[in-house]
């Protein structure tokens, strides 16, 4: 019969023109983002303890941390440092992390204008000194 494609076109159309529009109006109305979207990382250095799986997790090498030992000879997180400019945000590394001290959060909005503002380093502290006259003798 002629005509009934047009028909089933034309009902499609008016469906669509009724629905819910879709279109965000970023960046006045910021988006709604599923709960495992994979944004910027950060770092609960209390909980991490510098056991170096992220960074053999991690396919580009982009992580580096650095460590001491404290007077219980316990590794203690120095330094943890990310370049942002090679990360794939593959998320290896947060589920590599045993001790959940790395994850992703929701902030996408990283953009900057040079590429030295993405070498991004997430917690650093100067290790104590080490005590002369230890018991290491």
């Amino acid at each position: 019969m002629y005509g009934q494609g047009l028909l089933k076109g034309l009902s499609i159309s008016i469906k669509h023109f009724f629905s819910k529009k879709v279109t965000q109006m970023y960046p006045e109305e910021k988006p709604v983002l599923p709960k495992r979207f994979r944004g910027w990382f950060e770092l609960t250095p209390e909980k991490c303890t510098a056991c170096g799986l992220c960074v053999n997790a991690c396919p580009n090498r982009i992580i580096s941390i650095e460590s001491y030992k404290d007077e219980n000879n316990k590794r203690k997180l120095s330094k943890y440092r990310m370049l942002m400019e090679s990360c794939i945000y593959c998320g290896f590394c947060v589920e590599a992390c045993p001790q959940d001290a790395l994850y992703n959060t929701q902030d996408f909005e990283k953009a900057c204008f040079f590429r030295q503002d993405l070498d991004r380093i997430l917690y650093q502290i100067e290790p104590p000194a080490v005590q002369a006259g230890g018991s290491e003798e």
